[in-house]
């Protein structure tokens, strides 16, 4: 990691300090003052020159201690046993090899003792530490702390430096109800999963004659294959060949320019569960046509199942009571044979198509977005350099009249004090609790928990417990108060951050957000995964360059800088911020578009973690 140089770090702003918290800078937001952080500052600028052990690069370090409560520091590359490092004025030699992006202890830690990350509790040790030690799931479990309700409602945001965007704006498609999109999309839904065929069928007839299919790079490749087999060429010995690399990746020209694309949200629900989920099922088809990002839909029922029509058109009201997009409706057992069903849908459909246009994008505030932040394939530097970069771009939205949704509720837990007292009103406060511990409790009863939400991924990369992930995840909704905590399928009205109760599957929280009114969303990933949605861009963005480098396909923008020094965490919002507007435009297309990544998935409320 290179240096900040020592004049850098004298200019840094109060807000600069306590961001570069992330980066592995000391800082106590608690009896903050000028000094103190010049203090600091000067500490650690000594530490980062201060390193003991192999000696590494010039201007490199190879550790990070987050907070002065921390008992706990980050390896930033793979130590080996005997390794020195000095943190904080103090010299530590590593008893075991640490792996990068783990956490080793800072001092001896007896069992039952508190593990402290990013200044908040994270974990409990089951047997004797040893100082410079690393933490594993063999000497930890996770724990968390209690909420205090008696905290007073008094919380102050100190703004970013927001004005230099303040006269930016983004080419969008203005909505009758004020609302802006950032794409424009026709639906075709079916309202329960005995529909799935017919909307398939639809979907076979219409896209790749109306220009909205690519020829798919691997058509080519499949017939070479068969070439081969009939020459009886060994298809392992083929792929390795020259020949058997894609060539195919045209495009056809769309018919409707000014669309962007056909979606068909096939599901798995509307009958055969209970009326709870058959409601909010049409709550967030609901949310998804009366969306920004949407010109209009056509809907195929059956007819007898549980998620009626009425249900969706009473939704809908809920959100848009104005609602005047085009809607076309269509069910099965009144109209009779499938295919008079399908040709009358496909008729809406390009009557839909002609429709919606008509619309262009036109110029908008950055006040009309509305993103969602999400995390997924997290590893051991989400928490310090993709999560707390979109958290700083989360801010520059606010403050800009925007709003952002933070959701995934099973990756809060441990950072719930910090959000109930951040919450503008004691209902929401409230809401936030009661959500959680109902969530929690209905895991629980099913012999789960929010404990058990890292993956293998997560915990071989360095997040051991669920409050160590959620204290680095929760970076991702920035610092402002909270306007409003919603429950799954609800609405985000009004600027600000809204907390969204949804599970921490990475496409179930998705498909959530969009619901819910996120017009694009912010992805931040430390191992890699494709994850996108039908309506909502998705940016990836990568926690390490090795992923950046490893998976350029899907990962849109690396924030591997931050660790390494070459960027802070708001030179990397900087441009974070730059690619939204882009996106936003259309005139920067993110990789989950362009690999046509369009993951729905509805949330039953059983438990998913």
């Amino acid at each position: 990691m290179k240096q900040f140089s020592q004049d850098c770090l004298k200019r840094i702003s109060r807000r600069d300090f306590i961001s570069l918290s992330s980066c592995g800078i000391t800082f106590a937001i608690s009896g903050y003052t000028e000094s103190s952080r010049d203090n600091i500052i000067q500490a650690n600028h000594n530490n980062m020159n201060q390193m003991n052990g192999d000696i590494p690069a010039p201007g490199k370090s190879r550790v990070l201690h987050l907070h002065p409560k921390d008992n706990v520091a980050v390896a930033l590359e793979d130590l080996s046993a005997g390794t020195a490092v000095q943190i904080n004025n103090a010299s530590l030699v590593l008893k075991g090899a640490v792996a990068a992006k783990h956490k080793f202890t800072l001092s001896r830690i007896a069992a039952g003792e508190t593990i402290f990350m990013y200044g908040v509790k994270v974990g409990k040790a089951v047997k004797p530490i040893e100082r410079g030690t690393a933490i594993t799931t063999d000497n930890i479990v996770n724990a968390v702390s209690e909420v205090n309700k008696n905290t007073p409602r008094n919380f102050k945001w100190t703004t970013p430096a927001f004005k230099p965007y303040k006269n930016m704006s983004f080419m969008g498609y203005h909505r009758p109800d004020g609302k802006v999109g950032t794409a424009n999309y026709w639906l075709v839904i079916p309202m329960v999963f005995c529909e799935n065929r017919n909307v398939e069928v639809i979907k076979e007839a219409i896209l790749a004659e109306l220009g909205y299919e690519p020829v798919s790079p691997y058509r080519g490749f499949v017939r070479d294959l068969i070439t081969a087999y009939k020459n009886e060429v060994s298809s392992t010995e083929y792929s390795k060949s020259e020949q058997a690399k894609t060539q195919e990746n045209s495009t056809r020209t769309k018919l409707f320019s000014n669309v962007s694309g056909i979606q068909f949200l096939v599901h798995s629900g509307g009958c055969g569960e209970t009326r709870q989920d058959s409601r909010e099922l049409c709550g967030l088809l609901a949310g998804y046509i009366a969306h920004p990002n949407v010109a209009g839909a056509t809907v195929l029922s059956l007819g007898c199942q549980n998620a009626q029509l009425s249900m969706l058109q009473e939704e809908i009201k809920k959100r848009d009571p104005d609602f005047s997009k085009p809607l076309f409706e269509f069910e099965q057992q009144q109209i009779g044979t499938e295919d008079e069903m399908i040709r009358q849908a496909i008729g809406s459909v390009f009557k839909g198509l002609s429709e919606a246009n008509k619309t262009e994008r036109k110029p908008a505030p950055l006040s009309k977005l509305c993103i969602g932040v999400e995390c997924g394939g997290s590893d051991g530097f989400s928490g310090i350099s993709a999560n707390p970069a979109v958290g700083h771009v989360a801010d520059l939205i606010i403050a800009l009249g925007g709003s952002v949704i933070l959701s995934e509720f099973p990756e809060l837990c441990g950072v719930e004090q910090d959000l109930y007292d951040r919450c503008i009103n004691q209902a929401d406060g409230d809401k936030f609790l009661d959500l959680m511990q109902n969530y929690n409790n209905r895991a629980k009863f099913v012999g789960s928990g929010f404990d058990m939400n890292p993956s293998p991924g997560n915990i071989k990369d360095g997040l051991i417990t669920d409050a160590m992930k959620s204290a680095g995840a929760s970076k991702k909704g920035g610092t402002s108060a909270v306007n409003s905590v919603l429950d799954y399928t609800e609405i985000a009205g009004g600027s600000g951050l809204h907390l969204l109760c949804s599970p921490g599957n990475d496409v179930e929280s998705v498909t959530a957000e969009a619901a819910s009114g996120a017009n694009l969303i912010l992805f931040t990933t430390g191992l890699g995964t494709p994850t996108g949605n039908p309506i909502v861009p998705v940016i990836k963005i990568s926690t390490n360059t090795t992923l950046f480098e490893k998976m350029p396909d899907i990962i849109d923008i690396d924030t591997g800088t931050i660790i390494e020094g070459t960027e802070n965490i708001e030179q990397a919002a900087e441009r974070i911020l730059k690619f939204v507007i882009e996106a936003a435009s259309g005139t920067t297309v993110p990789a989950s578009v362009k690999n046509r990544q369009s993951d729905f998935i509805p949330w039953r409320r059983g438990v998913s973690l």
